[in-house]
């Protein structure tokens, strides 16, 4: 007896021993430290500086699926912003046997250096700050050790501070000070985020609480987490109260004069026993063709066994839902952190409303139908463009979504500007116009780029382009916008008389021929000369006074006849000339003048002349340049001339782009066989025959695709995710499809439109705010970002790929642009894929 107790109690030993062991940290082959639940990333994603907004780089918390915490750094303010220093991280060292992760931490600026040590402890990991040399005097009391937690995810959560309780708020409430200027330490590249309104003094947030153990989320199990340091004191704060897309920052200060191991903080995540993240079932929200192949894709957590078959249920007239198909469920395999199955349900074709059971996990409602996607462009059109047209007054019913914006027009930018969103002014001005002189004529038409409000000439280009294809290839007659451009007025949902495309192609075209008049070629940006003014939020015609900038009157003054002020917020045209970007306004021009002839012929006309000055003096620029390897000004080149052959029927244009055309196919056959397949319509049947086996490529490329993710699309694994790229796979599927049906079937540019509307990593919900999704995402990247709400018909850049394994898509945090914010670019491209889609699907 005595010796079955002692086995009895060293299994019971040994089993707790096994969980024990179970729960703790490892440091796993990726070079992050993981436990079923937790993942904690170690500079595995770096800081950049300046455009990125840093809240994707450091020590990084996945939390039970959900990224929470980032930002984990030595860092030299409370609440750090985006244009904020950030560290260089010199190197990384992964030591497995000692499960440990270091990095050097450099800010060159202050010649500050300091090493980061990671390391695995039981259930959690301990984080140390060496210094070889103390902290420079003109840091202390700045530096300290960062790490920043998602407020979507924590506010009205409970956290205790020494067994203090409180509450994390909804909303950013709580105390700041104002500190003279001299104490703010530098920003990138000497940019100021904000407008002392001539104070001298900047404002600092308080802590929340101050403490040396914090308890985040005793009541929430999935998002509980233990902070606890014995050498310095943590600090709490909200960092919404210097910006919108502040985190709670969790801080404690380094110490002044001394060396070696100088903090350490004990970081434990809790881990939810057994916990499996649930089944992301993926599928169209836009709904299904009766006729149409409808697979759904199913991301399953690698600890999750695959159930063997999925049902399909309908809903009938009297609400009850009633299982009318069963399928089997085929393995796709692993694709970096998930497991991927499929549910083929193809049989199901009669019209009705529906839903997916995949074990306990059911989905919501979806339709299958002959109309489902017929309103899918209906939202984008409507509302979201005639929204970002710039220089107008738009109303929409009782809302005025923005007043006439920047009516004090554009100054020349001065030589040797850098601009925060990544534009530079030259050493001269290009133009005729001296540093900070008024560009006439420039506040006109044009279309804003994006979240903010500058005219990037580069995406306004491609937009006119996106409509003027659109027009050319299916003609929609759709009128849903009054706009009058000699009042500068825009009111939605009511129809005019004009086809709305028509029309946004001549309020595209109307900026873009007035720079290729007025500067004499292509600027790079209309935008912002002062950092307050770039992430301005809220209505366009509040971004600057109106009024044009005097410099003999002081700051902020304003002229006795009221026409003038001392407020530097004009904005500026960046002037320095790109020969590639004046190809591609040439390759626009040319489209453009040909939908504007016989509605506006004199832009029309504008336009034809810019296009063939343009080609001209911009391929003798660059003839006068090094080579070109990336092959980009061929491929602008190329379009440029197939545009002005159609334009003018003149052979010269034609000889040049078949020049062109044959070598880009060899380089990229994915990237310019849309631009190929343009052609087909003007050129002899000769021409589309020698196409042909660069469509059969294509079609092995498409083939590849398949392999190399389950969804069959391509995704993008940049810090902007890849919606772009997976509309342009849709278009030119539809295009080849068309061309060469025989080759290409139609039925690929499906997995387009499921991806947008559903099926896709990490959540289902369609990444279209467009009419006809049942579960849209709720929140976008918009100027309207921070009402944490969206603007219809917007288009996400979609699920962002997080080194080494991770993707995400937030839908309740709208502040990361490369995952949330829709651009005018990528809107017109999916004006032109789902016109394209729609026509393919008749």
């Amino acid at each position: 007896m005595k010796r079955r107790i002692l086995l009895l109690a060293a299994m019971l030993f040994l089993g707790a021993y096994q969980y024990a062991s179970g729960q703790d940290l490892k440091l796993n082959d990726r070079e992050y430290f993981e436990q079923q639940g937790v993942n904690v990333l170690v500079y595995n994603n770096l800081f950049t500086g300046g455009f990125n907004d840093e809240k994707n780089a450091g020590i990084e918390l996945i939390h039970h699926g959900v990224r929470t915490a980032q930002g984990g750094a030595v860092r030299l303010s409370n609440t750090p912003e985006q244009w904020d220093l950030v560290p260089d991280i010199l190197n990384r060292k992964v030591d497995r046997a000692a499960k440990t992760v270091e990095a050097t931490l450099q800010y060159k600026e202050y010649n500050f250096d300091s090493r980061v040590v990671v390391t695995a402890k039981g259930k959690g990991v301990e984080i140390a700050v060496y210094l070889d040399k103390p902290v420079p005097k003109e840091l202390e009391g700045s530096a300290g050790f960062n790490l920043e937690f998602l407020p979507s995810q924590y506010w009205a959560k409970n956290y205790l501070v020494d067994g203090r309780p409180n509450l994390f708020p909804r909303y950013v409430v709580g105390n700041t000070v104002a500190r003279p200027n001299t104490q703010k330490p530098k920003q990138y590249k000497g940019y100021v985020t904000s407008d002392d309104r001539g104070t001298g003094k900047f404002i600092d947030p308080l802590p929340l609480e101050t403490g040396r153990t914090f308890l985040f989320a005793p009541d929430s199990p999935e998002r509980m987490v233990r902070i606890t340091s014995p050498d310095a004191d943590l600090m709490l704060f909200d960092g919404r109260m210097l910006a919108q897309n502040g985190w709670f920052v969790v801080r404690s200060l380094l110490p002044a004069g001394k060396t070696g191991k100088v903090l350490t903080w004990t970081v434990e995540p809790n881990a939810i026993k057994g916990w499996v993240r649930d089944p992301n079932i993926g599928f169209s929200q836009v709904g299904y063709l009766p006729a149409q192949p409808k697979v759904s894709i199913i991301e399953l957590d690698k600890k999750d066994k695959p159930v063997k078959s999925a049902a399909i249920f309908k809903v009938g007239d009297d609400g009850k839902a009633t299982k009318v198909f069963t399928g089997k469920i085929n393995t796709w395999g692993d694709y970096f952190k998930y497991h991927y199955v499929k549910f083929d349900f193809s049989p199901v074709k009669t019209p009705g409303i529906y839903y997916i059971q995949y074990g306990d996990t059911k989905t919501n409602n979806f339709l299958i139908g002959e109309q489902v996607y017929s309103k899918i462009t209906d939202a984008t059109s409507d509302i979201w463009i005639p929204i970002h047209m710039n220089h107008m007054f738009v109303n929409e019913a009782y809302r005025v979504w923005h007043g006439e914006p920047f009516k004090e027009g554009y100054r020349q930018a001065p030589p040797n500007t850098d601009h925060f969103d990544l534009h530079a002014q030259g050493p001269t001005t290009d133009t005729k116009y001296k540093a900070l002189d008024l560009i006439p004529g420039l506040n006109v038409g044009g279309f804003f780029d994006a979240g903010d409000f500058d005219i990037e000439t580069g995406s306004n280009i491609s937009v006119v382009q996106n409509f003027v294809k659109t027009w050319e290839s299916f003609k929609p007659q759709r009128d849903q916008t009054f706009i009058d451009q000699k009042q500068r007025y825009v009111d939605l949902h009511r129809p005019d008389g004009i086809p709305d495309v028509l029309q946004f192609i001549e309020h595209g075209t109307l900026n873009l021929v007035a720079q290729a008049e007025i500067i004499g070629h292509m600027a790079q940006t209309l935008s912002n000369a002062v950092l307050d003014n770039y992430h301005h939020l809220g209505d366009a015609a509040s971004l600057t006074d109106g009024l044009p900038y005097n410099p003999k009157l002081g700051p902020y003054e304003v002229a006795k006849d009221g026409r003038s002020s001392g407020v530097k917020d004009d904005l500026w045209a960046f002037t320095s000339r790109e020969p590639e970007l004046d190809l591609r306004a040439a390759t626009m021009f040319a489209a453009a003048s040909r939908a504007l002839k016989g509605y506006n012929d004199d832009l029309s006309a504008r336009a034809l002349t810019q296009s063939k000055r343009l080609l001209k003096e911009a391929t003798a620029l660059l003839a006068n340049q090094k080579q070109d390897t990336s092959g980009r000004g061929n491929a602008a080149n190329m379009a440029t001339n197939l545009q002005l052959y159609i334009a003018t029927n003149e052979k010269q244009y034609l000889d040049r782009f078949q020049e062109l055309l044959w070598p880009s196919l060899e380089r990229n056959v994915s990237g310019n066989l849309l631009t190929a397949l343009d052609a087909i319509p003007h050129l002899e049947a000769s021409y589309k025959e020698k196409l042909r086996p660069y469509v059969v490529k294509y079609k092995e490329y498409i083939g590849g695709l398949e392999k190399d993710n389950p969804y069959g699309v391509p995704i993008g694994l940049t810090n902007w995710a890849g919606s772009g790229d997976v509309m342009s796979f849709g278009t030119t599927v539809c295009f080849a499809s068309k061309y060469f049906p025989e080759i290409i079937e139609g039925q690929h540019a499906f997995k387009a439109t499921n991806y947008l509307f559903g099926a896709h990593p990490y959540h289902n919900y369609s990444l279209v705010a467009t009419v006809g999704a049942t579960r849209p995402k709720a929140v976008f990247y918009g100027n309207n970002r921070a009402d944490f709400s969206f603007i219809p018909g917007n288009v996400a850049p979609g699920i962002l790929f997080r080194k080494p394994d991770h993707f995400e898509n937030y839908d309740d945090w709208p502040f990361l642009w490369g995952q949330n914010e829709g651009t005018i670019g990528g809107n017109t491209a999916y004006l032109i894929f789902g016109s394209a889609f729609k026509n393919l699907v008749k």
